[in-house]
């Protein structure tokens, strides 16, 4: 009997073509989803913990999420791994950001992993993070420098990857999992990004937890995460937290108004510009939505 979470459950590893791949505690099924959930509006996720027919042949009911994601769409992610590689393809950290943003704001663990500094450093880029609250865990392939603390984020997690293709999403998970052999994906130098290599979410037993691996997406696509309302866009910046209440005005956006400690701890460099401007950037965007849309 699984715990009213579910943990216990069996759960969706893969769905394609309208067919679901359930791991049990008896191996991998291949399960069709009952016509109730078409007719609720609920798609089954990777990642969701579900009940089975006693045949094992369908799935019965969806248990409680903890929390789902449309992109990438997976269901009860503990930590999200958002890969950003310092070249090939340049990365944004407005893109970065609003990916960390989507994953606090649904109750999940962000983890920044930079890769390719065997191929320009990643200084700059960590600089960023410095001071976010948010874990950055720096890859080298040569040196093996960072895998260590990967394997310790997934260990007893769901987790999954995400960012830009081309970031070398593949090929790190086969460096965590070899026997996996995944298909890696070439750079196009002309257009600067990767071409998509995978395409459906896959979730693998790997380090002692799950992973799930995860398409590529266009930096654009990155606003269909999740709607972030405006009010609640500052709880999505950690290092923001330790000066509310310290502002001069109660209610305040942390823009334009005097007196407001978060811009003052951003001029004395306590809070990283970039991460200022993406916050700004996202609350201009926020405003421009129309509540009743989500």
């Amino acid at each position: 009997m699984a715990d009213k979470t579910g943990g216990n459950a069996p759960y969706i590893a893969k769905g394609i073509g309208g067919f679901y791949y359930v791991r049990t505690d008896a191996g991998m099924l291949e399960c069709k989803a009952r016509g109730i959930f078409r007719k609720r509006g609920v798609t089954p996720l990777a990642g969701d913990r579900v009940v089975l027919s006693p045949d094992g042949t369908m799935i019965d009911e969806i248990l409680p999420r903890k929390n789902e994601l449309v992109r990438p769409p997976v269901a009860n992610l503990d930590v999200l791994f958002i890969v950003a590689s310092t070249v090939q393809p340049v990365p944004s950290t407005l893109v970065l950001d609003k990916l960390m943003a989507a994953a606090i704001y649904k109750n999940i663990q962000p983890v920044l992993i930079i890769t390719k500094t065997d191929i320009s450093a990643a200084g700059t880029l960590q600089a960023d993070y410095a001071q976010s609250a948010i874990p950055v865990i720096t890859l080298n392939y040569d040196t093996g420098a960072g895998l260590d603390d990967l394997r310790g984020w997934i260990a007893g997690h769901l987790s999954a990857f995400c960012g830009n293709s081309g970031v070398g999403k593949s090929t790190l998970l086969n460096t965590l999992a070899p026997g996996l052999a995944r298909q890696t994906g070439t750079i196009s130098h002309k257009l600067g990004r990767g071409r998509h290599t995978t395409r459906e979410v896959e979730i693998f037993e790997v380090c002692g937890g799950r992973l799930a691996d995860t398409p590529g997406f266009a930096s654009l696509e990155s606003q269909k995460l999740c709607h972030i309302p405006k009010e609640a866009l500052q709880h999505a910046f950690p290092e923001m937290e330790p000066y509310f209440g310290q502002c001069k005005f109660t209610g305040c956006s942390h823009r334009t108004e005097k007196g407001c400690a978060v811009r003052a701890a951003r001029d004395a460099g306590k809070i990283a510009p970039t991460r200022y401007e993406s916050y700004l950037t996202m609350y201009e965007e926020a405003s421009q939505v129309n509540e009743w849309e989500h």
